[in-house]
């Protein structure tokens, strides 16, 4: 049974693997040859790309890469295709000279359902919608007013992280906690009038401040 079973996964697995195989190719076929001329880059395995190429550390990893691919190389992380950028002068062509061009996000399948179909501001194309969006944000959020009106709760909840330090008496604190949680307690504040009652716990109910 158990023999079975093996073989049968093992089947499964290489049949799901060469289905996989076959619609990546075909769909690297119906791109035009044009718009698959990538810059240069280390030979990738199949499905993992170059993952294989980076530790924990990847921006030595990048470093390292670049002295044999040049600043301006192509990765592959899976599925998702990279340019990754390592001289200062490229880096300025694209974030300054070339910054319409660049300012897009590609989308995904689970930002597009999370985010109705990238109708946020985060991840909307850059469009006449995304700058509509920035406008209104700017405008009504972000404004020298806006930011003004809160400005009694940052001072509350500041007070409060500075008596909550000084009653600690000399023992460790965590203060990365202890700032993660008061920059929370704003946010909450300033847009539900709220804080979460359980935060430290993971729960998300609100009581009045």
């Amino acid at each position: 049974m158990d023999l079975h079973f093996t073989f049968y996964f093992t089947a499964l697995a290489l049949f799901l693997s060469l289905v996989f195989l076959f619609i990546t190719k075909w769909k690297n076929s119906q791109t035009p040859s044009k718009l698959r001329k990538l810059p240069p880059g280390p030979k990738q395995l199949p499905i993992i790309g170059h993952l294989h190429l980076l530790s924990l550390l990847p921006h030595r990893d990048f470093k390292e890469l670049a002295k044999t691919y040049g600043p301006l190389m192509h990765l592959k992380l899976g599925e998702t295709s990279a340019i990754v950028i390592s001289s200062p002068e490229i880096a300025r062509e694209a974030l300054r000279t070339q910054d319409p061009t660049f300012a897009a996000r590609s989308g995904t399948m689970s930002t597009e359902i999370l985010w109705y179909d990238h109708t946020d501001m985060a991840f909307s194309p850059y469009n006449d919608y995304w700058r509509q969006m920035r406008k209104i944000c700017v405008l009504e959020l972000l404004s020298s007013k806006q930011v003004k009106s809160f400005a009694s709760i940052r001072s509350d909840e500041v007070l409060k992280l500075i008596r909550s330090i000084k009653s600690s008496a000399g023992k460790p604190i965590n203060l990365t906690e202890k700032i993660f949680s008061s920059t929370s307690s704003i946010t909450a504040r300033a847009a539900f009038g709220k804080i979460c009652k359980d935060k430290d716990t993971g729960k998300t109910n609100l009581r009045s401040e």
